[in-house]
């Protein structure tokens, strides 16, 4: 039930009680949505402009990444370029240094982008390809 209320990103206003409204500016709802929402008299702001993004937590299996989280935001850039962000919180493991599981993650994470690069780029060429 939670879930069916929190992912509404249109009508955040729902569970929010800061916010007096919410306007999709561009987007489906759906990560990578941009909305403005206005807030309550009162408060020291107006209006916000929020975009959806994706985050995703490691809940188990085998490894030894424990509570990691990730976020990953696109920002757009000139010449319809996107730069991606992946940026990411995790518990150093026992046995490990802070620097050992920075090396590891970044390194898992530059191979994952530069894969989303290739594969976008693959797309972008084909046939009718949304640009």
């Amino acid at each position: 039930m939670v879930w069916s209320v929190v992912r509404r990103f249109d009508q955040p206003q729902t569970y929010k009680h800061f916010v007096k409204s919410c306007h999709v500016i561009d987007g489906d709802g759906d990560v990578g949505t941009l909305r403005e929402v206005r807030v309550v008299s009162g408060l020291p702001a107006a209006t916000s402009r929020e975009r959806h993004v994706l985050s995703f937590r490691v809940v188990g299996g085998e490894h030894r990444l424990a509570n990691y989280r990730s976020v990953t935001t696109l920002h757009p850039e000139a010449e319809g370029r996107t730069v991606v962000v992946e940026s990411y919180v995790v518990d150093v493991p026992a046995g490990n240094t802070r620097d050992d599981t920075r090396v590891f993650v970044d390194t898992i994470i530059r191979c994952n982008l530069q894969s989303l690069a290739r594969t976008a780029e693959n797309l972008a060429k084909r046939p009718g390809a949304a640009k």
